[in-house]
């Protein structure tokens, strides 16, 4: 197994989610609804985390979505387990756990485009900077330079373990 290096522990992931929530909270003040797009699965376990804290400092109401979609397809294929109806004209807020090349984000946000909305916005935990898709986050928890061959992972809702962000 290759080395491990610790980059985030438990007490930090919850400041990121803290701060991010708070960064969510301030771009939306004026907002009744907001919709939390979750990216299966690290992406919706960090949704929920998200919708955890808000509902705790927000008072607008919020919907957590959850989108599935085949990562390694050469060509958008995804799907919510909700209908359009509960995001249609609405602020989205999509959400994952690590920002590599952007592809993924930018099949998340291709769910929505065709469906009319207030605003889209985007949360990762970590983003590597390694971006070939243009797509830019919005809320960033830690933006962290590694090489290409470098990985990252992030361990979250896994019984018997921490959740910790690792880079290998």
């Amino acid at each position: 197994m290759a080395s491990q290096l610790l980059i985030l522990n438990k007490k930090q992931i919850q400041q990121k989610i803290d701060r991010i929530a708070y960064q969510i909270l301030e771009d939306n003040l004026n907002e009744k609804e907001v919709v939390l797009a979750g990216i299966w699965d690290r992406g919706y376990k960090l949704a929920k985390r998200l919708e955890k804290v808000l509902k705790t400092i927000s008072g607008f109401k919020l919907t957590l979505l959850r989108i599935d979609m085949q990562k390694e397809s050469s060509k958008l294929v995804a799907s919510t387990d909700l209908d359009e109806n509960h995001w249609k004209n609405k602020v989205i807020i999509i959400v994952d756990d690590v920002l590599n090349s952007g592809k993924t984000l930018a099949y998340g946000l291709g769910v929505f485009l065709n469906t009319p909305h207030k605003k889209i916005r985007t949360v990762v935990l970590v983003d590597r900077s390694h971006k070939i898709f243009p797509i830019a986050t919005d809320f960033v928890g830690l933006e962290l330079a590694t090489v290409l061959k470098e990985h990252v992972d992030v361990v979250m809702d896994v019984e018997g373990e921490e959740d910790r962000v690792y880079l290998s």
